[in-house]
């Protein structure tokens, strides 16, 4: 599993120029999937995203960690983290999980979010989506469940 974390002041996803979801001051989380990903991958990078101490306390550092009452996230599905771009100039996707695969992962991520009672909101699996932030910081950090 990866992930791009970003620190947003606002963050939203339109679909067919329609708004589909948004947050304010929290995270963004663009998710991909690969082979050999289950709920227990999951669960560890999503406890370590959480846990993270990266927003500012009152002296201006970064030793904060993520505050359900005052933070939310959204979590977009993002396949394209597992492109491979090692030979030639068009990525290859073929280590990126299967659609239907990765949208149960997906779904799963979006749950155990929830379970946290973490104020989340999504994009839709596989659709075209446009994805709108105001990064914090810039704040961005990526997250490989490899590295865990």
């Amino acid at each position: 599993m990866r992930v791009v974390l970003q620190v947003v002041k606002e963050a939203s996803v339109t679909i067919n120029n329609e708004l589909y979801s948004s947050i304010n001051d929290g995270f963004l989380l663009l998710v991909g999937f690969t082979q050999n990903d289950n709920l227990d991958i999951i669960k560890k990078v999503i406890d370590k995203i959480v846990s993270l101490r990266i927003f500012m306390d009152e002296n201006g550092k970064t030793n904060l960690a993520f505050d359900p009452s005052k933070q939310e996230i959204l979590c977009v599905s993002q396949f394209t983290l597992y492109a491979d771009i090692s030979h030639g100039r068009r990525p290859s996707f073929t280590t990126c999980l299967k659609p239907d695969e990765a949208r149960v992962l997906y779904q799963e991520t979006l749950n155990y979010l929830e379970s946290l009672n973490i104020k989340t909101k999504a994009g839709v699996f596989g659709e075209d989506m446009k994805v709108n932030l105001l990064n914090d910081g810039p704040f961005t950090l990526m997250i490989d469940s490899e590295d865990l």
